[in-house]
């Protein structure tokens, strides 16, 4: 079936991108949103707008029947769930279907499959795809996961079954601090995901967090190379580059086979991201799960390879095989992303929605913000902080982070704070530069390295 039209059920700068890969496909674009985004960016680019409730994500983005009516009454050919809210909601791709309409994301059985972790896991055994060390499938039960705990040592993960985006998560270091977390991580998943299954996994102390993009059209997969996501922050990922500059080149081979081949065992159909755990140290990598859906830090991938994957996802929803083979696949220099949110980092990331008094975003060649602001637009409290991505692509790394910080100095966001000053901290950190990080790099340092006089130095150093 050809996709003539489009409903774009998610919102801030994704809502942007998604209307703009569709418009260049020449297809139509209807942008729903909740009461509070009325004055969008998308409710101005689209084609159609349709208003689905009130602030509250409940009563709006995340409320299925809502959603469906929506794209029924405009008459929609294919809805694009974009990543959060109900991206990953097997149940709403199932909706999408009954209703008459394309998903542009993997089947509902996918979904439901990769979702759960624990299921996914085993998938990916089954593909030959190497796993953190811990449970073999959902622990009910503290006594066996006690036992897990025992034989994997400390420090151990408890993860929700059910979870993701880094949420549901706990580290334990001692059997004392075990069983006093356990009971309240299984409240925790059942609160926040529905479902209190949990799982055991080894913590690897000095992982790197390396991803692969995916692509798959029900027979066929094929990787577009990985990306680096260890700068996290509370495991919420704070800056993304392509490739990574620590993976040698047999590991990146193998990491990226292994990726296509769980694709493969799926029949996975559009993009996606099966994610690793590198021990640098030992030189061996781990799946830890697969997101079902566009990824945030999608534009590197973007930037190295030259795909448009967001026009791929819908070409293949319509029906049509990929347009690129494994072969067709190569990278191209470095690209660096780095998430600009609504936080101040010098007082504790504490979110500072406001309105955009001033805006200026850096102009040139390899450079690109991916943004839903405008100047007088006033940011909503009731979703995520993010803001936008500012994405800087170079021949190699070194004239990348160059780049990069010439284009953070050139950014103004006016009128609220946001996180351009760390970002320009990592820009100048000798480790940063190295490449020496991993996932609990960032936290220490944000300690030692970002105090109350930092932003103003930076914008000095910038300036001068």
């Amino acid at each position: 079936m050809t996709i003539r039209s489009i409903l774009i059920a998610n919102r801030g700068e994704i809502a942007v991108r998604i209307i703009r890969a569709a418009k260049a496909l020449g297809i139509k674009t209807v942008q729903v949103h909740s009461a509070a985004d009325a004055d969008m960016l998308a409710v101005k680019l689209a084609d159609e707008a349709v208003d689905i409730g009130p602030p509250a994500a409940a009563k709006s983005y995340l409320n299925i029947d809502t959603i469906i009516e929506a794209a029924k009454s405009a008459g929609v050919d294919a809805i694009h769930p974009g990543y959060g809210f109900l991206s990953e909601n097997a149940a709403f791709a199932r909706a999408v279907a009954d209703a008459g309409m394309i998903f542009i994301g993997p089947s509902a059985d996918a979904i439901s499959l990769l979702g759960d972790k624990v299921a996914a896991r085993s998938v990916a055994a089954k593909a030959g795809v190497p796993t953190v060390p811990g449970s073999d499938g959902r622990i009910d039960d503290i006594a066996c996961a006690r036992a897990i705990i025992e034989e994997t040592g400390f420090p151990a993960m408890i993860k929700a079954a059910a979870g993701g985006g880094g949420r549901g998560i706990r580290i334990v270091d001692t059997m004392e601090d075990f069983e006093r977390q356990f009971p309240l991580a299984a409240a925790e998943a059942k609160a926040a995901f529905g479902d209190g299954g949990l799982y055991i996994e080894k913590v690897i102390t000095r992982a790197r967090h390396v991803e692969v993009q995916i692509l798959g059209d029900g027979e066929n997969a094929v990787h577009c190379f990985e990306r680096e996501c260890s700068l996290q922050r509370r495991r919420q990922k704070v800056w993304e580059e392509a490739p990574s500059c620590r993976l040698p080149d047999d590991i990146r081979t193998a990491l990226c086979e292994s990726a296509v081949a769980l694709a493969k065992s799926v029949g996975y159909t559009g993009a996606g991201t099966v994610e690793y755990l590198y021990d640098e140290d030992a030189g061996a990598f781990y799946f830890i799960e697969v997101n079902t859906r566009i990824q945030v830090e999608h534009p590197v991938t973007e930037m190295v390879t030259g795909i448009d994957l967001v026009q791929e996802m819908i070409r293949v929803a319509g029906g049509e095989r990929l347009s690129v083979t494994q072969g067709d696949i190569v990278l191209s220099g470095h690209a660096i992303e780095c998430r600009i949110n609504a936080e101040d980092p010098v007082k504790g990331f504490m979110p500072g929605p406001g309105t955009v008094a001033k805006l200026v975003t850096p102009e040139g060649d390899g450079i690109r913000f991916d943004t839903f602001l405008y100047e007088g637009y006033t940011v909503p409290p009731f979703y995520d902080s993010l803001l936008g991505k500012l994405i800087v692509h170079a021949e190699s790394r070194e004239a990348c982070l160059e780049k990069l910080e010439r284009a953070l100095a050139g950014l103004k966001i006016e009128g609220l704070a946001t996180t351009i000053p760390l970002h320009l901290a990592l820009c100048r950190d000798e480790a940063v530069a190295a490449g020496a990080f991993h996932t609990r790099f960032l936290e220490p340092w944000l300690e030692t390295h970002f105090t109350p006089q930092t932003p103003a130095k930076i914008h000095e150093e910038a300036s001068s």
